[in-house]
């Protein structure tokens, strides 16, 4: 439990670090953006916790029966008639709890938690960019050019702005005032930009440079003040969950496949739900895909049997994903030939070496391939460090 707790805090703070740096670079600036950002982090936890989960799992395996079996209690158990498959029943038990766990994460909390957490980056991505504006430099927003002076966070308030928009062929406006705000609505995403005290011109059109044609009328004057609202907002609220196929839950999906709601992309629908069903199942597998390779002889070697490990699941995974992919983009691949048919080879291959390990005394056949792996990467330590003029 040790590794498998350090191996998930670790994969998660990595994956969650990430993406925190991509985050900063929208959020920054904007009102209440720490609180956005740990929100935003909070409905990526499902989806990091889908990939940590198997990692760590797997992981924790490795460590823990390695060090068993380095400690000789693995030895101990087998002289007093313990076998390992009897050892290995408590951590079956734990993979089918984390694979119920995984199969409600995948199968109901990431559907909700995207969703969420792509409508909260929609609402942050359409308040426009007066929350990042800095007193005294040029800011663009769309086709408004601005700049400001003296400005308070805490009070959405500042001083003396220009504000130049800009609109093509259909003119431009020029706005100055004294003082302004930017004031928060009920029911709208949108902030109101208030100006107090300005001067506004109006050309209306684009002029001519050749002259040909007249200039274009223009209008100016006075107000005392004007409220204009900021953003560009495409509708009132963010469009409803299920567009996505990843947004749907397992019965949504499952609810599709039987024709119980028309869909356009039934590609997407069969590869969301077919991957859901295997990336829980695999879990299910990892105790004896790990344990295999976490044991060894006294003079084994070790740490290329968890080399070899976690390259075969990063392969498999990958696989896994390629094939869902390959689902979505063409009707002919089927997902039972794409993504069904690894996890079976995976599962036959787990259990084939787990039998040999638990009831038999043959020598592991991977074993050559940890000493190969050994006198290479020996000999190219040996070369590098005659380069560089070390001991050999």
């Amino acid at each position: 439990m040790a590794p498998l707790a350090i191996a998930m805090t670790i994969g998660l703070l990595v994956l969650l670090s990430e993406r925190l740096v991509r985050l900063l670079d929208v959020t920054l600036g904007k009102k209440n953006s720490i609180g956005v950002i740990f929100e935003l982090l909070g409905y990526l936890v499902p989806h990091y916790l889908g990939l940590a989960i198997p990692a760590a799992l797997f992981l924790g395996l490795l460590f823990g029966f390695n060090r068993l079996s380095k400690d000789s209690e693995i030895d101990a158990f087998m002289a007093g008639g313990v076998g390992l498959h009897r050892l290995a029943r408590p951590v079956i038990v734990l993979s089918l709890v984390f694979a119920v766990l995984s199969l409600a994460i995948f199968g109901w909390l990431q559907a909700h938690t995207r969703y969420a957490y792509r409508a909260v980056l929609f609402t942050v991505k359409n308040v426009e960019v007066f929350y990042l504006a800095e007193e005294g430099v040029f800011m663009q927003a769309d086709s408004r050019t601005f700049i400001l002076d003296k400005l308070e966070r805490g009070e959405g308030s500042f001083e003396r702005i220009f504000l130049y928009d800009y609109r093509g062929p259909q003119g431009s406006e020029t706005v100055t005032a004294v003082n302004g705000s930017l004031i928060e609505q009920d029911g709208d995403p949108r902030p109101v930009l208030r100006l107090n005290d300005g001067h506004r011109l109006k050309i209306e059109g684009r002029p001519d440079l050749r002259g040909d044609t007249k200039l274009p009328t223009s209008t100016s004057g006075t107000f005392k003040q004007i409220d204009t609202p900021l953003g560009k907002i495409s509708g009132t609220v963010f469009r409803p969950r299920g567009i996505d196929a990843r947004e749907r839950t397992l019965p949504e999906l499952w609810s599709i496949l039987r024709g119980n709601e028309p869909v356009n992309k039934m590609n997407e629908v069969q590869a969301e739900f077919h991957k859901r069903l295997v990336s829980a199942g695999t879990i299910l597998i990892l105790p004896f895909l790990a344990l295999p390779f976490a044991l060894g002889t006294r003079r084994g070697q070790r740490a290329y049997r968890f080399a070899v490990a976690l390259v075969i699941l990063v392969a498999y995974h990958e696989i896994i994903e390629q094939g869902a992919v390959a689902t979505k983009i063409s009707q002919d691949a089927s997902p039972y030939l794409t993504i069904w048919l690894p996890f079976i080879c995976l599962t036959v291959f787990a259990l084939w070496r787990f039998s040999i390990v638990c009831f038999s005394l043959r020598k592991d056949r991977l074993e050559p391939i940890y000493d190969y792996l050994a006198e290479i990467i020996g000999r190219c330590r040996e070369m590098l460090l005659r380069r560089i003029g070390g001991p050999a």
